[in-house]
């Protein structure tokens, strides 16, 4: 029950006391039973209101209820949305930072594809550039071996030429008989130099290799001393007989004197032929051999002797320095910096060597060369040069 209705019943209480003790009852009763009526009538309209209002209040509580659920829900919905925004912002940030990242990212690849391709670029024409100066050598190579090769053929082409050249001026300087192909006195086995010393032919032949393969050089060297018995079956004919052949073949050569049998034959260059020849006239100084003593024959033998060693020697010495030479140039060329190797060519071809120049019929007194030997002995002595002693050994 709600404070209205207590009201009413109060009320009606309060007319119904006030009836009682009114004097003139019957207008009383009839003014108490409309006031009563009409108090009923209000507690009926009260009542009935009072229900309305119940009915309101329970609506309206209901619509509280919703209204406090609404808003409950609504504090939660501004939370989340609170918590969202929160959320879209930190999003936001993070996808601004991925999108600045991603720039720097994309600016660094671009730099780094960039330096890439100039790296691939600058690597590209190095290689064109590395391929290009081994084309270059390798042309140079190729080039430089050409050169040598026809430089190794024009000197084979002469090669006669000058060994015939050579033993000519070597004959008029110490007044030996040089014996051309057309003097030789058999008609049928004509050899390309001889000279002749006491009555009898020395036999010179100049051979040389047919091409540039060098290989079959020595077996063609051997087989040219068997060829020599044509012209030692003569009776005036030396049975030491000489080939003579290129320097820049010595190479090639391990053999250098054969004993057929009947005769020897020993290979030698044109830059041995005086020192033989000398030694071979060295008889003649003798009138007659047959009258020599044992002493003297052993004299003469020795010297003939150790001038061919000499010779043999000579030959194998230059040879010896001749590869180490080659060798040593191959090493410049394949190990010296460029910039080196083309300073050293520079120099190589302004320096010029200037030997001494040979006159005609000038003698090489042995006076002048052992004066000459004294004075750089001397020489080194002064300058406290320490002497160096190189052994070269060799197989005969």
């Amino acid at each position: 029950m709600d404070y209205i209705t207590l009201f009413s019943i109060l009320i009606g209480f309060i007319a119904l006391a006030i009836y009682l003790k009114s004097p003139n009852k019957s207008n009383e009763e009839n003014q108490e039973k409309i006031i009563l009526d009409k108090l009923n009538n209000d507690i009926k309209d009260l009542t009935l209101q009072n229900g309305q209002n119940r009915q309101e209040i329970n609506d309206l509580q209901k619509r509280l209820e919703v209204s406090l659920t609404k808003v409950e829900s609504y504090e939660a919905l501004k939370m989340t949305k609170t918590q969202l925004e929160e959320r879209l912002k930190n999003i936001e940030n993070e996808r601004n930072q991925l999108k600045n990242s991603n720039i720097s990212l994309k600016e660094s690849e671009e730099t780094r594809n960039s330096s890439v391709r100039k790296s691939l670029e600058a690597t590209i024409t190095l290689q064109e550039s590395l391929e290009k100066e081994k084309e270059r050598l390798n042309d140079e190579r190729v080039k430089e071996n050409e050169e040598h090769f026809e430089n190794m053929k024009l000197t084979w082409g002469n090669h006669e030429k000058d060994v015939e050249s050579h033993l000519k001026m070597i004959c008029r300087n110490n007044i030996i008989n040089y014996v051309s192909q057309e003097d030789f006195p058999h008609p049928r086995n004509k050899p390309d130099n001889s000279i002749e010393i006491m009555d009898q032919l020395i036999i010179f032949d100049a051979k040389s290799p047919a091409n540039d393969d060098l290989s079959n050089f020595p077996k063609y060297i051997k087989l040219q001393t068997e060829n020599l018995k044509k012209y030692a079956k003569h009776e005036n004919v030396k049975n030491d007989l000489f080939l003579v052949i290129p320097s820049n073949t010595l190479n090639v050569i391990k053999q250098f004197s054969y004993n057929i049998g009947e005769y020897n034959v020993y290979v030698i260059t044109k830059d041995a032929l005086e020192p033989i020849i000398l030694s071979l006239k060295k008889i003649e100084e003798y009138e007659f051999a047959d009258k020599l003593s044992p002493e003297e024959r052993d004299n003469i033998c020795r010297i003939i002797g150790k001038f061919a060693h000499t010779t043999k020697r000579r030959i194998q010495i230059d040879q010896f320095f001749a590869e180490e030479f080659l060798d040593t140039l191959s090493k410049a060329r394949n190990q010296l910096p460029r910039e080196i190797l083309e300073s050293v060519i520079q120099f190589e071809n302004a320096d010029k060597l200037n030997p001494p120049m040979e006159k005609r019929n000038k003698e090489i007194l042995t006076k002048d060369l052992k004066e000459k030997s004294l004075e750089l002995k001397k020489e080194i002595e002064m300058r406290n040069i320490p002497e160096i002693t190189t052994k070269i050994e060799f197989k005969d």
